[in-house]
């Protein structure tokens, strides 16, 4: 495989429409597929909005005390808003490696090694898509969702990671359809830190995220 060129790493200041980011985001993924663009990693934050994946079920949302919007990416409801650390990935896994479940264990593991670098322990659950940690009680929650989707073999969503949310607001949703399982932050856990702190650390790590993409490509089709 050649040598790629390094995706663009963009962070948006300020708060983005969920609307408004997924039209950039998906105009982004039809250029790559074009080859009329880099690739890209944008980080950013969404005023508060409930999402729904594709496999969203109404009855988990008990209290819509924001916008509902539809995702278009895989899984169920989740919860952004300010605070919450949100990276949406542009890659194109035609050079990356045509492999859905080595991208998300990558982002996963990418995610992981970002927290440490912040003093945080975080780990995969089997079974369990996202990102987890133990809260105050020792209960596994989590700290983190991945939700993506493949066009083409351009991705496009990604990740988003609690730092300092207001963790009340994921009351109005069954998080990621998980009701026995808590969710936590940075900040809930004693780890005072800034979106700009785990940007760094997640820069820091991002050259080992973009090597485990290199998987033999086992699922193709």
């Amino acid at each position: 495989m050649n040598e790629l060129p390094e995706p663009e790493w963009r962070v948006s200041p300020g708060l983005i429409p969920y609307d408004a980011a997924l039209t950039e985001m998906e105009a982004r993924a039809a250029a790559i597929v074009a080859h009329e663009a880099r690739e890209q990693i944008w980080l950013l934050e969404h005023p508060p909005v409930y999402t729904a994946g594709t496999s969203a079920d109404p009855a988990e949302l008990v209290d819509p005390r924001f916008p509902v919007m539809p995702a278009g990416r895989g899984g169920r409801y989740t919860y952004h808003g300010p605070g919450q650390r949100v990276g949406y990935l542009m890659l194109d896994l035609n050079e990356r490696g045509r492999d859905v479940r080595c991208f998300v264990h990558g982002v996963e593991g990418w995610v992981i090694a970002a927290l440490a670098r912040l003093g945080l322990e975080a780990f995969r659950a089997p079974g369990r898509v996202g990102i987890w940690t133990l809260d105050h009680d020792g209960r596994e929650a989590k700290i983190g969702a991945i939700g993506v989707r493949v066009r083409r073999w351009v991705t496009l969503h990604g990740f988003s990671v609690n730092v300092s949310p207001d963790l009340s607001h994921f009351g109005g949703i069954v998080p990621c359809g998980l009701p026995d399982y808590p969710v936590t932050s940075l900040a809930a856990l004693g780890r005072s830190t800034t979106l700009g702190a785990f940007d760094d650390a997640l820069a820091a790590t991002r050259a080992d995220f973009l090597q485990t993409l290199s998987c033999p490509a086992e699922n193709e089709s």
